[in-house]
């Protein structure tokens, strides 16, 4: 059974500090939800979760390991979606969930398939991504969570530019994962339906007498 914690995590960009002293652990199933308003650091720690910052102080462990003791199978463990949608404007919608499948080394047409319909977007399999709508390109990007399969999912603010079909295919998706055994981190400020999640409130990890950045 996995488990990932944060151990006293400070964070500092562009020479002020984000947060301090951040900590939480995570088990094998388990959801957490990042609030705070924007610049509370929501967004850097996701980041800094999938390995794209370092931490100022502070470590990352995941079953005992210090994940800075083998980045490259930290990197494998996980999806990271951010803001920009990972999608290349010259490929399909179908050669898009192919490629994050042969990264993950899960690429099968029955896999991609089930990540085309777990979104609805199985009439958009052969469309390139330069003609796909935000909501399209959103519900793309969130498809290769099932299209290769990773134990941690690290979603800043999924549910933009989703309808509300597309919010429900999310939350199934992430209830499904959960009974799976995965682990589910979100940063929102929308209303999403991840029960029995634990909670972060960025502005309880705000350095003292300084504004977050």
């Amino acid at each position: 059974m996995s488990e990932f914690i944060a151990e006293n995590l400070t964070c500092v960009r562009g020479g002020r500090a984000v947060f301090a002293r951040l900590s939480f652990q995570l088990d094998f199933g388990q959801a957490l939800f990042l609030l705070g308003p924007n610049g509370s650091g929501k967004s850097s720690l996701l980041r800094l979760l999938a390995g794209l910052l370092r931490p100022t102080a502070g470590r990352l462990v995941w079953d005992g390991q210090d994940i800075a003791e083998d980045m490259e199978s930290h990197g494998a463990r996980l999806h990271y979606v951010g803001h920009h949608d990972a999608v290349k404007p010259v490929l399909t919608v179908a050669e898009t969930l192919h490629f994050w499948a042969r990264l993950h080394g899960h690429d099968s047409e029955s896999r991609v398939g089930q990540a085309l319909d777990a979104f609805n977007i199985a009439r958009l399999a052969e469309v390139p991504g330069r003609l796909l709508s935000a909501g399209q390109k959103r519900r793309v990007n969130l498809a290769r969570l099932i299209a290769a399969p990773a134990p941690l999912w690290l979603l800043d603010e999924p549910s933009v530019a989703l309808d509300k079909a597309s919010v429900k295919a999310l939350e199934a998706a992430m209830a499904a994962h959960r009974a799976q055994g995965g682990m589910v981190i979100v940063s929102t400020h929308a209303d999403i339906d991840l029960p029995d999640a634990a909670i972060l409130h960025l502005d309880d990890f705000a350095p003292p007498n300084q504004e977050a950045a």
